[in-house]
């Protein structure tokens, strides 16, 4: 046997390296085509809500602490003036309020309070408090990745889910109405 054909027999495998590359790449690519892009998963499931101190959007006189989160259940809407994706969401918002789901609001990296305030204005106010977070503090300590998202928290002031996106009649319908519902059955029984 001569050393070519040695070395040939030995790198057998450098021909179908490029093959097992390919592959799989494939099977991270399918199993990502599989996976919801609106479920990012949070440390915070089921523990208390990050402690915080924020002024109010309409008055910097008046100051939030996370209790006000402890009257549940109820959602916290992270939003802002710059989300195309908030402004989306913000009539069936309005919607709920309506129906009696309690939202409280936490405006995100605004950088004008007045913009703010001339958006619920203009589009209706579907919170029962306006947070306003221009530093994006508070929305750190929840691990928010951006706007807009949706904590559903319990009457005990534990975050229960995470919605990241919209929320939509679609969703709400298909999920987010059923999970409010457990947390309202929960805190009455």
């Amino acid at each position: 046997m001569s050393d070519a054909q040695t070395k040939s027999n030995k790198n057998w495998w450098v021909l179908f390296l490029p093959l097992v590359v390919f592959i799989g790449l494939v099977v991270f690519l399918l199993k990502g085509l599989g996976s919801d892009p609106t479920k990012l998963e949070s440390v915070l499931i089921d523990k208390p809500v990050p402690e915080f101190s924020a002024v109010d959007l309409f008055n910097d006189n008046i100051q939030h602490t996370e209790k006000v989160l402890y009257d549940g259940p109820l959602l916290m809407n992270v939003w802002a003036t710059w989300c195309p994706t908030c402004r989306a969401e913000h009539e069936f918002l309005n919607k709920l309020a309506a129906q009696g789901v309690p939202i409280v609001g936490l405006n995100y990296q605004d950088d004008s309070r007045a913009k703010a305030i001339d958006w619920l204005n203009t589009l209706g106010d579907p919170y029962t408090v306006n947070i306003f977070d221009p530093e994006g503090d508070v929305a750190f300590e929840f691990g928010v990745y951006g706007a807009p998202e949706t904590y559903f928290i319990d009457a005990n002031g534990k975050i229960r889910y995470r919605h990241v996106g919209d929320v939509n009649q679609r969703n709400w319908e298909n999920k987010l109405q059923k999970i409010y519902q457990q947390l309202q059955q929960e805190s009455s029984s």
